[in-house]
């Protein structure tokens, strides 16, 4: 069910119910921020904050309060939520704990969370176990600590499901402007998809980022992510935690390869969501996504001068999906009219110190480096703390060449400490980014360069985690060849005696039965010729056995696996495949369902992808055929959804003019 938030998240009245210093806080904090709305006090005791008298009882409000902060115990709660619902209140915050993540340890705690749900009805409810918000565009707060956020016109918002990291974010001296702040507590009634929501209903936000421990309906996420798109506001996720799925002993390749992580990857890749991986990178990527929004190209320009900085900026680039391309016939041009000879010219560029002090020579030295091809330029200074004087001239530079160029443009120091907030927000004024580490500025780049489109369908919910019966490789194949999937030809016995081999064209593959992984059981014998059939039978472990016609003119082997991942939906893996699979772990992962050009897009991110074109004269693998063959197991799962469990072909042995599954795994669920 959608809530309107909008009256909870952006009030014109707040009311406080509760007393001690969490509560006093709460009314202090929209004090000094300055809100000019009504705030109201609840206390039986007449307790007075900040000039503010208290009404005794909820009953006694002079109407219904938009935002209310529930600062007493988790009973207590359940009663106020109720009341708070029935006089049409606009939402509330409930700050009490004990509730779903205590009962471990206290069996009644999910129980309350559950009478509590059921009290707010329609009335949206942050929390429970939450610290609620901080609305910094208009000075109202739902918070019971201290934060480092001040009034701003415009800004990112923050949603964290942790607390504490949230009053850190707020702390951050980097110069980003936060507009909302949001802990998100337990999520019992509205989910942080659904905070989210109701953030982008404000023009005022630029970019939202997100602190991830788990997602919940996927759905709600795909709703967010088309909004965003439709809003035109960028995502950016710190997605933290593995899933047990992913630690779990795994009878198949795929499992152990797309862990929940990679099931959390598929998903932001699939909602066009950029990850970092830590707090610096998180803020300095909104930052750069506040002020220069997504970045139209993966190409810098690097500017320094000192050639280790040059240096540095290319070897942290190293690896990345960003590049520095060589200079221009043009730019060398005006390069060179602007530093002379003396100046070796290259990208990344260090333009020694011959123009320093100089704001206009460096003016005419950057802006050449700032081409309509280059997604971000960056101008590498660090501030000294000691006397920064001579460092004006940099920061006139910069300004300049944004406004001449109105390419993205920021300035970097190497070192985070070295970007004092006062020339970051003067920058940031002028349209440059001031970035706090060279490290942390080229990984927002890539993130901010590569902010995918979200799929139009959403993923497939996947529910809880099933796990059942294993098909033999026979019945497998047998399977998902109705689907389409190719297979060899073969026959099968679990007696291991009896077979008609006629018809069959050697070499055989002959395989035993009832096995996990067969190559480490010894149970897979190749280029069996017809006459060493029996003999190999003989002695093959198993409960029965299966032989097959080898597919001898393969140019590589693939793996093809699909699991159920209770977090994110049905994962389909795609990798380098054979008894290899594990230790080379080149893989990639979506969430189903996906297209055919998807599928041939994702092959190409492979590291194997060569030997799929033809590598070093070798013939080339036909596409189609792969990605007929990943098709049809999709249409397998879509199918048969409510039971499978895993499905995984490993290899597809891939040729120049098919792709047959040579050996097939189904995990069905219990029934």
């Amino acid at each position: 069910m959608m809530r309107d938030l909008s009256r909870l998240l952006r009030p014109r009245s707040i009311a406080v119910i509760g007393g001690g210093a969490w509560c006093a806080q709460v009314v202090k904090q929209s004090v000094l921020m300055g809100f000019s709305g009504d705030i109201q006090i609840v206390h039986p005791k007449g307790v007075v904050v900040e000039g503010i008298a208290s009404v005794p009882a909820v009953e006694d409000l002079p109407h219904p309060p938009d935002a209310v902060f529930i600062g007493v115990n988790r009973h207590v709660a359940i009663d106020v939520v109720g009341q708070l619902a029935r006089m049409g209140a606009g939402g509330a915050v409930c700050f009490a704990s004990g509730f779903a993540e205590a009962a471990a340890e206290d069996v009644s705690g999910a129980d309350l969370q559950a009478q509590l749900v059921a009290a707010a009805g329609d009335m949206p409810l942050l929390g429970p176990n939450c610290y609620g918000y901080i609305n910094a565009l208009d000075g109202a707060l739902l918070w019971p600590d201290q934060h480092g956020c001040a009034r701003v016109e415009t800004g990112v918002a923050i949603l964290t499901q942790s607390s504490n990291i949230a009053i850190n974010l707020t702390m951050q001296l980097r110069g980003l402007p936060i507009a909302y702040t949001v802990a998100c507590g337990n999520m019992a009634q509205t989910a942080q998809a659904d905070i989210a929501l109701g953030l982008l209903d404000d023009p005022r936000v630029t970019a939202i980022g997100l602190h991830i421990e788990g997602f919940g309906d996927t759905a709600a996420w795909h709703r967010l992510a088309m909004r965003a798109t439709e809003r035109g506001v960028p995502l950016v996720a710190l997605k933290v935690g593995a899933s047990e799925q992913a630690q779990r002993a795994t009878v198949s390749h795929t499992a152990s390869l797309a862990g929940g992580d990679a099931g959390a990857q598929a998903l932001l890749a699939r909602l066009g969501i950029g990850r970092v991986r830590d707090l610096p990178t998180f803020v300095e990527t909104l930052k750069l996504l506040h002020v220069a929004g997504p970045l139209d190209a993966p190409t810098l320009s690097s500017i320094s001068c000192s050639g280790g900085e040059a240096s540095l900026a290319a070897d942290t680039a190293h690896g990345r999906a960003v590049s520095f391309p060589a200079l221009t016939r043009g730019q060398r041009q005006a390069l060179g009219a602007a530093l002379g000879p003396m100046v070796a010219l290259s990208n990344p560029l260090d333009y020694n110190t011959y123009i320093w002090r100089d704001a206009q020579a460096m003016t005419q030295a950057w802006a050449p480096m700032a081409a309509d091809h280059i997604g971000l330029t960056l101008l590498i200074v660090d501030y000294p703390h000691t006397d920064a004087t001579d460092w004006e001239c940099a920061t006139l530079a910069a300004l300049r060449v944004r406004a001449q160029t109105g390419r993205p443009v920021a300035m970097v120091a190497t070192l985070p400490e070295l970007m004092p907030l006062s020339v970051a927000q003067r920058l940031m004024a002028g349209g440059v980014v001031p970035m706090n580490g060279l490290t942390e500025a080229i990984a927002a780049a890539e993130i901010a360069a590569h902010l995918g489109h979200v799929a139009a369908t959403a993923p497939l919910p996947a529910g809880a985690e099933r796990s059942g019966a294993i098909l033999s490789e026979a019945d497998a194949k047998r399977v998902i060849a109705q689907y389409g999937v190719p297979v060899p030809k073969s026959v099968s016995d679990v007696q291991k005696s009896g077979f008609g081999l006629s018809g069959l064209t050697p070499p055989f593959a002959v395989k035993g039965l009832g096995l996990a992984h067969k190559t480490e059981a010894g149970a897979v014998r190749l280029n069996v010729g017809m006459d060493e059939v029996n003999a190999v039978l003989a002695e093959l472990p198993g409960t029965g056995a299966i032989v097959e016609e080898m597919v001898t003119d393969g140019v590589v082997e693939l793996l093809v696996g699909v699991t159920r991942d209770p977090a994110h939906g049905f994962v389909l893996t795609l990798g380098a495949g054979g008894v290899l699979t594990e230790l080379l772990a080149d893989t990639v992962s979506m969430l189903l369902p996906v297209d055919e050009v998807a599928v041939k897009q994702a092959l190409t991110k492979l590291k194997c992808a060569p030997l799929l074109t033809g590598y070093r004269g070798k013939p080339a693998a036909d596409p189609d055929s792969i990605a007929g063959a990943i098709m049809a197991v999709q249409s397998y799962v879509i199918a048969q959804a409510d039971v499978i469990s895993e499905v995984e072909i490993n290899p597809l042995i891939c040729t120049p003019t098919r792709a047959v599954a040579a050996d097939a795994l189904i995990r069905i669920a219990k029934d």
